[in-house]
């Protein structure tokens, strides 16, 4: 086995190799590109997206439950992985909007625009949302 500071960079690994590994997790993930493309979903998180068509299968897992985690080399935004665990629903409507809606403004670093913009919903909506939740942006972010 090679010395851990001689390992090789997991750029080089080849791609069945990180699906492998994708698909061993025991839970449900998609990939997206910055732009929002689909570029892996492995086959629990398509059975939980219960056959919704690429553009609206990252808000079908995030009714799931679903935790979204940004993905970046350095400073360059690579997209985002969205994992969720088997069987894992929110058990109302109203928490499940609140998930994906603080999840989503997670994933936009808090930027109201940006977060309002993916969710498909006005600037309005999510301010008033947010509201309701009790949850206040933070200080100087975009609205």
């Amino acid at each position: 086995m090679a010395p851990i500071d001689r390992m090789a960079d997991p750029a080089t690994l080849p791609p069945a190799v990180g699906r492998a590994i994708l698909e061993s997790l025991g839970q449900g993930v998609a990939v997206f590109a910055p732009d929002g493309r689909l570029l892996y979903v492995n086959a629990l998180a398509r059975r939980l997206a219960n056959g919704a068509p690429h553009h609206s299968l990252r808000r079908q897992l995030l009714a799931h439950g679903a935790r979204v985690v940004s993905l970046a080399g350095g400073d360059v935004p690579l997209g985002e992985a969205v994992f969720v665990a088997a069987g894992a629903e929110a058990s109302t409507l109203a928490e499940q909007e609140r998930r994906v809606i603080l999840d989503t403004l997670a994933t936009t670093r808090g930027r109201l625009v940006e977060a309002a913009r993916r969710l498909g919903i006005s600037r309005t909506t999510l301010w008033r949302r947010l509201k309701t939740y009790g949850v206040t942006p933070r200080a100087g972010v975009s609205h």
